[in-house]
């Protein structure tokens, strides 16, 4: 494995278009083909589904995008380390996530790490959710960041409480579910709902609109892979949507409704060990102060 492989599989994975990602790279498309097969053969395993019209990743071509992204990195900084003594500076700190929403809150968090650190270089890392912990095993980030799972305690990692973020209905403001101060399963079982799918969110969120979806038919359902797509269908009328507040931008002309009898969910920092990462406990000394603070 080589890192023009890697290149090859990243331009492929961004484009999915064999001819397109050799034109980024400036070689031929019978090359790119090539680097993708031996990629393929040594991985054994196949990266993409390909027809004669189409190019899609394949689920462990997905679970591979990381790992490349990853050995292309190592591979540069070896190669700057030894090129320009400014490199030797450079303090690599990864974040993992499955939301962007969350991301969004580390901003201030980073700003005061990079007062205290200089050559901070942060990765920001965003992969769906039933591979984030993965990140975490496997060393490829130093912290994730997400609501606690209800199974935390038998996980081999250490959780720390930033925030208690309150879960909140979002409808569009001319349904009737938009004049509520409160809102309960009961209030809102006949609205059609639109859930996050379970593989793609965490096992709190998951309780939450279990409890709130009810024995709707699923011609009332509508299933969502990510928050983006949940609030576009909202926008539209098509339904109302429960989800902690943290997910929903405050300049979005959505109406929020916050439910009854339902507690709030931790949201947080999880990693393996602070021992030999100073950049770690940082981190987490400034997200306590910062993220804390937010109104959330």
């Amino acid at each position: 494995m080589n890192t023009f492989q890697l290149s090859c599989f990243l331009a492929v994975s961004e484009t999915l278009n064999f001819a397109k990602a050799a034109e980024l790279l400036s070689i031929t498309q019978p090359a790119v083909t090539h680097q993708i097969r031996s990629l393929e053969t040594e991985l054994n395993t196949k990266l993409f589904k390909r027809t004669t019209r189409t190019v899609e990743l394949t689920h462990e071509g997905s679970l591979f995008i990381n790992d490349a992204r990853s050995m292309i990195n190592i591979a540069r900084r070896a190669k700057q380390r030894f090129s320009s003594p400014s490199e030797e500076n450079i303090k690599v700190f990864s974040v993992g996530s499955h939301n962007h929403s969350h991301l969004f809150m580390l901003s201030d968090t980073l700003k005061e790490m990079a007062r205290e650190h200089s050559g901070l270089h942060p990765q920001l890392k965003v992969v769906p959710f039933q591979f984030l912990y993965r990140l975490l095993e496997e060393e490829d980030v130093d912290v994730i960041i997400g609501f606690k799972e209800t199974d935390m305690k038998a996980a081999p990692y250490i959780y720390k409480e930033l925030a208690k973020v309150p879960f909140v209905c979002i409808c569009s403001r001319d349904k009737a579910a938009s004049e509520l101060s409160v809102a309960s399963p009961e209030m809102l079982k006949n609205e059609r709902m639109i859930l996050f799918r379970p593989p793609g969110t965490s096992s709190v969120v998951n309780q939450v609109q279990r409890q709130f979806a009810g024995e709707r038919p699923l011609s009332d359902i509508f299933f969502c892979e990510s928050v983006e797509e949940s609030i576009v269908l909202v926008q539209a009328g098509l339904g109302i949507a429960v989800m902690p507040d943290l997910y929903l931008p405050p300049e979005y002309p959505l109406a929020r409704i916050p439910l009854e009898k339902t507690e709030p969910a931790s949201f947080g920092a999880c990693y393996k060990t602070l021992k030999g990462n100073p950049l770690l406990k940082s981190f987490l000394s400034a997200a306590d102060r910062i993220i804390v603070s937010h109104d959330i």
